[in-house]
């Protein structure tokens, strides 16, 4: 089957008006309808941030990649755009592929994974997947300009690159596979369109997975920043929990000389859903990084009501002293708050407490005193299927959601330190929670289906007391 943008664009207002709207996000970016996955192209450009996804515009369910486009003024009020990219060409026949943006003088440039098989789909031998550009004037509408880097030999896996400009050149990562083996490949060129192989950039040793996806370089403290998403590490008691990870390697590089690693891969987010980060500057310099709100394999019962996957809030990358990416939500989060309600709870002793009848589109602030606080468990619920809390015989912050009709159970947590205060930012969407821990030092992020009638917010302490020292919710726009 041949695909074009005006068939998308046909689909796409056929399905709007039938979505069943229970858990579309409030204030997170999702498709219009249909599937959605990696964010793509993420940039500014011509008084716009534009943000790309990898997009099927035609079920709910993964398919033949186009790519979505949204642009906004402030990251938060998003307005739909006509899909940017359809495979509609012999590079990229099975799918246009997740990729990156830049601006060349008074263009924009996406640099994009064709996908293609020539025989047989479901042999890994007849797949070739090869670097394509599209270019536009106005932001809007794209001109495709074919293939610029094919398939290197004797590899199959072969996508997701990210460009940047560096001095004269541009650079090009793109993410590879050789046998059971994730590898970066470097490229280098003077106009986007010639690239000279540059090598591998980096690649996995033992157990650092068969495949690392949608690489991206960055400058943050003085060190480079390699921040990418590995296939097929396996999970270690709290760590790498998710059917693939999403994570970083901090170390030194320039041009024309190796990458020096300078610490251990450490993962990004510690929540059920959280993949394929991509950055982009801010127009005042800050780095930027959104995610896809999913895993791949888990249940997605938003499926059922038209629409598919969302985007992570906007979150500014800082790296510490230690060589620590911290993330924080971008400061525009916080002109979506409106009313602010002060929760009258200092301490809690063996008690649930409800807060708010209807926790919908809220950026709740706690600051447990942890130090004062014996309780077994203490923290924050949402119905009957979510908590947020600490658990004090094992000194980590837990993030449990409980949606068994949905198959959805299960923990993801983060250490915490004995004693020390805990200053939490969560985001409740319809459909999802972020979770923001002692101003960056951790997120976890995950989908969340609670029933329209059951999203009671409350704290709890079980088993003993725990204080707060400030509580309450904003409500969002």
């Amino acid at each position: 089957m041949t695909y074009t943008i005006a068939q998308a664009e046909q689909e796409l207002q056929g399905k709007r008006e039938k979505l069943n709207l229970r858990w579309y996000p409030r204030y997170h970016l999702a498709a219009r309808a249909g599937w959605i996955n990696d964010p793509n192209g993420l940039i500014w450009f011509d008084g716009w941030y534009h943000a790309f996804y990898q997009h099927h515009p035609y079920s709910t369910q993964w398919g033949p990649m186009h790519w979505g486009h949204a642009r906004s003024k402030d990251l938060l009020h998003w307005e739909h755009l006509p899909v940017a990219l359809a495979p509609e060409g012999p590079e990229d026949k099975d799918g246009c592929f997740s990729g990156s943006a830049v601006i060349n003088g008074d263009t924009l440039a996406l640099i994009y994974t064709g996908h293609k098989f020539r025989g047989d789909a479901s042999d890994d031998g007849n797949l070739y997947q090869v670097q394509c550009l599209a270019t536009s004037r106005d932001g809007v509408h794209f001109t495709r300009q074919g293939m610029v880097i094919d398939t290197p030999a004797d590899l199959h896996h072969f996508r997701d690159p990210k460009v940047w400009r560096e001095g004269d050149n541009w650079y090009m990562v793109v993410g590879a596979r050789v046998g059971d083996t994730g590898q970066i490949r470097l490229y280098r060129s003077a106009d986007l369109r010639q690239w000279q192989d540059e090598g591998i950039f980096d690649e996995a040793e033992a157990g650092m997975g068969f495949m690392w996806e949608c690489p991206d370089l960055f400058s943050l403290n003085g060190k480079r920043v390699l921040m990418f998403s590995p296939q097929g590490i396996a999970a270690q008691g709290f760590e790498n929990r998710n059917l693939f990870q999403s994570g970083y390697l901090v170390g030194d590089w320039q041009p024309g000389e190796p990458f020096v690693r300078a610490g251990k891969f450490v993962e990004m987010d510690h929540g059920h859903d959280f993949y394929a980060p991509q950055s982009f500057l801010s127009p005042d310099g800050r780095r930027i990084v959104i995610g896809w709100l999913n895993m791949w394999e888990s249940p997605m019962p938003e499926q059922q009501d038209g629409w598919c996957g969302m985007l992570s809030l906007p979150r500014e990358l800082t790296l510490n002293e230690n060589n620590r990416l911290q993330m924080r939500p971008a400061k525009e989060v916080e002109a979506l708050r409106q009313a602010w309600f002060p929760w009258p709870a200092s301490s809690l002793k063996n008690q649930q407490i409800c807060m708010a009848k209807k926790g919908e589109a809220m950026e709740v602030v706690l600051h447990w005193d942890c130090a004062s606080s014996d309780a077994e468990q203490y923290g924050l619920s949402l119905g009957e299927g979510l908590r947020v809390y600490v658990d004090t015989q094992m000194q980590r912050l837990v993030l449990e959601r409980r949606y068994p009709q949905y198959g959805l159970c299960g923990t993801r947590s983060v250490p915490l330190v004995p004693g020390a205060p805990l200053a939490l930012r969560l985001f409740i969407d319809s459909s999802s929670i972020e979770v923001f821990v002692n101003d960056g030092e951790a997120c976890l992020s995950s989908r969340i289906y609670p029933d329209t009638d059951r999203r009671q917010l409350s704290l709890f302490a079980w088993h003993g007391t725990a204080t707060l020292s400030e509580a309450g919710a904003w409500q969002l726009e």
